[in-house]
């Protein structure tokens, strides 16, 4: 299941903090290619990894004001 996301949306891998925010790229059944700030191009399978949608800009954890 790929939860409804879209090439374009930003995502967060919780289990993946170091990677920073990502794009997706593409969704292509169950996988889903997405380009990371700190770690590149990564392809995931849907179904095995925590995917949450997440927007640009500084995040809670970098101490930014909301």
């Amino acid at each position: 299941m790929t939860q409804g996301f879209v090439p374009g949306d930003f995502v967060r891998l919780p289990d993946r903090p170091d990677w920073g925010l990502g794009q997706i790229q593409s969704v292509v059944g169950n996988r889903v290619t997405v380009n990371f700030e700190d770690a590149g191009k990564k392809t995931l399978l849907a179904n095995a990894a925590t995917i949450v949608s997440a927007r640009p800009g500084p995040s809670v954890e970098d101490g930014a004001d909301e």
